[in-house]
């Protein structure tokens, strides 16, 4: 007992043995954390278990079957009450928002000290967020970012690409239409429009956004 009240429950989900028992070793030196159980599988968590009640979940995001939000998912169907934090070498934030949307309270890279991941535990077990809101708010901008971006890039006919991309080779509109057997009238027409798809003011302006957005180089050129 700590204070009159139990340790705190902990449960690890992770798949390298000596992580998950370095990371036990860890919370254990701490009279208010004990840990209950190791799972190293979506497929280990899926499988009864006659483990006591768990306070907090500590997984890991990638497992050889799965990830760690699926395992979560199984787990919190046997302790809905029970907290998750992940610990994870992915800190890409399509992980980190995956995994907070799937409830987690909060998530931290493996590079984090020890004492982080302590207060993490504690926090979370207490009905903390672990994340700042400054960080998530950060991570729903660049997401709404994102989409927004490949929005404008879907939004591109298969003919504005293939204008953008010669465009990138360094050719001027004459050069496209006589590339491409059009008018220099269309690909005028053609270049307007992508340049407000893309909200771009120059043509540079338009390659340079479409490079760095990731939109893919078209393929061979038709003559049509």
């Amino acid at each position: 007992m700590v204070n009159g009240r139990p340790p705190y429950r902990v449960l690890i989900v992770e798949d390298h043995r000596v992580v998950a028992e370095g990371l036990a070793a860890l919370l254990d030196e701490h009279p208010d954390l004990r840990v209950v159980g190791w799972v190293a599988s979506v497929a280990d968590a899926e499988r009864p278990a006659d483990a006591e009640p768990v306070d907090v979940i500590v997984a890991d995001f990638w497992l050889p079957d799965g990830t760690g939000v699926d395992a979560v998912a199984v787990l919190r169907a046997r302790w809905p009450e029970a907290t998750v934090v992940f610990l994870s070498v992915d800190d890409s934030d399509e992980v980190m928002l995956a995994a907070l949307e799937a409830g987690a309270a909060g998530y931290l890279v493996k590079s984090a000290g020890g004492v982080d991941v302590i207060a993490a535990v504690r926090r979370a077990a207490e009905g903390e967020i672990v994340v700042p809101a400054r960080q998530l708010a950060a991570l729903l901008s660049r997401r709404r970012e994102r989409a927004e971006r490949s929005r404008r890039l879907d939004s591109l006919t298969p003919r504005e690409r293939e204008i953008l991309g010669l465009m990138a080779e360094g050719m001027d509109n004459r050069e496209v239409a006589a590339r491409l057997s059009v008018s220099y009238a269309t690909v005028r027409s053609h270049v307007r429009h992508l340049l407000g798809k893309l909200g771009a003011r120059s043509k540079l302006e338009a390659v340079v956004r479409a490079a760095d957005w990731g939109l893919p180089r078209p393929g061979p050129y038709s003559s049509n």
